[in-house]
């Protein structure tokens, strides 16, 4: 018995089981999207043998499973090692096995199920901000230790806002808050707490800045571990403290944020001195320094009784006068010393004087001498010095007169 085919379905000639086979192996391991893939499922089996880890994944939801080796040369670098049972996330790359015509997954990394992938990204994050240095401890800035303004950038919704609220309020009412709304969950929360965060700048009268939300999944809180809102949060010039409530791990908001804490119930204790406390401090320091005033007054009121009781034995007014009289007894010595030396002095003069008047050339002359001085006008002593026809000046006690040498006498 025959079937006719119809002739579309005859081909010239049919492809052999190898060339089959290479043909879906170039396809699928020449895919880029198969060459590192990762893929999440449950281990139904899990077998170790000389050359590797061969187990199977599988989806028990639908019935779906996929086989899988880890070869002995990255067996050490896995962070989770494959167990039956076990929920995991595995990266590999697809390859075909032509001998027996099957597909398997050769992995290389293995992470725990659920949030392995995402705790995998998040290290890879953490580590590349860490080298650019948001994290850096001397890039934090200090806490302003009394703000009279603080901002408070969370969900208006939220249990947080009410938290922080009655927080600031009991500790220090009166203060000044402003209330910068954003998301702090979904996929819109992460530019939502930028923009709440460059508002603030923007107005510029905050001196704190509270970024918080209350406790989640850790899925819920994956909008402080986003790049953006890091960045953001270490380039603010308004110092930020983060409280996030969540016990188990750092956000990577907590990294760069310039102080930390877990609740936003103690973001809310930090960011503000308690008013009470305030008070107390300074009645305090009143106290302190009204008995150090009090002390010092004391000393130097001791000191004072000591000097006047001092000058009271002294008696200075007694001493005074008897200076006085001293004074004026020398200043009577000085005078008649002075008068002494003045009359002594005198006397010394009038004799200088007349002495001075005794040699006046000009009495010689008076008294009947002549001054005798050639053409140079120099005084002639000795005749041998002169010579005929030479003019000579004769000075008398009064007037003068010239004469002409006709002779010299020996």
């Amino acid at each position: 018995m025959t079937f006719p085919l119809p002739n579309l379905l005859v081909p010239e000639r049919a492809v052999s089981v190898s060339e089959f086979t290479r043909y879906l192996q170039n396809r699928l391991e020449g895919d880029e999207y198969l060459q590192q893939i990762w893929i999440t499922g449950e281990v139904s089996s899990a077998s170790q043998y000389s050359s590797g880890l061969f187990f199977t994944l599988q989806d028990p939801e639908v019935k779906a499973s996929l086989n899988c080796v880890v070869w002995n040369y990255a067996l050490s670098r896995l962070m989770t090692e494959p167990t039956s049972g076990a929920k995991i996330v595995v990266l590999g790359t697809l390859r075909i096995y032509p001998p027996r015509g099957q597909y398997q997954l050769m992995v290389n990394q293995v992470l725990p199920g659920g949030e392995g992938l995402q705790a995998l990204r998040y290290r890879q994050l953490r580590d590349r901000l860490a080298k650019e240095g948001y994290f850096d401890a001397d890039r934090k800035q200090p806490i302003p230790p009394h703000p009279q303004i603080i901002a408070v950038i969370t969900s208006p919704q939220a249990a947080a806002w009410g938290d922080i609220q009655r927080t600031l309020k009991r500790r220090y009412p009166g203060l000044h808050v402003l209330f910068c709304p954003a998301l702090v969950q979904g996929k819109q929360s992460p530019g939502s707490i930028v923009s709440a965060i460059q508002r603030v700048q923007t107005d510029g009268r905050a001196q704190v800045i509270i970024v918080a939300r209350g406790g989640g999944a850790t899925e819920d809180l994956a909008a402080f571990n986003d790049e953006r809102v890091v960045k953001a949060i270490a380039a603010c010039p308004i110092p930020i403290i983060s409280g996030i409530g969540h016990q188990r791990d750092e956000s990577l908001a907590d990294l760069a944020a310039d102080l930390h804490v877990h609740t936003p119930t103690a973001a809310a204790d930090l960011a503000i001195p308690q008013l009470s406390t305030l008070l107390s401090e300074h009645q305090d320091r009143t106290l302190s320094l009204i008995k150090v005033a009090q002390t010092y007054f004391d000393q130097h009121q001791h000191q004072l009784n000591l000097l006047r009781n001092r000058l009271h034995r002294l008696q200075p007014d007694q001493q005074i006068a008897r200076e006085q009289q001293t004074l004026d007894w020398e200043r009577r010595q000085l005078i008649q010393l002075s008068l002494g030396a003045l009359q002594q002095q005198s006397q010394k003069c009038d004799y200088l004087r007349q002495k001075l008047a005794t040699l006046d050339p000009h009495n010689v002359l008076k008294r009947g001498y002549a001054l005798v001085r050639n053409e140079n006008g120099e005084i002639v002593r000795s005749i041998d010095s002169l010579e005929l026809e030479e003019e000579l000046s004769i000075e008398f006690g009064q007037g003068k007169v010239k004469v002409k040498i006709i002779d010299t006498l020996p």
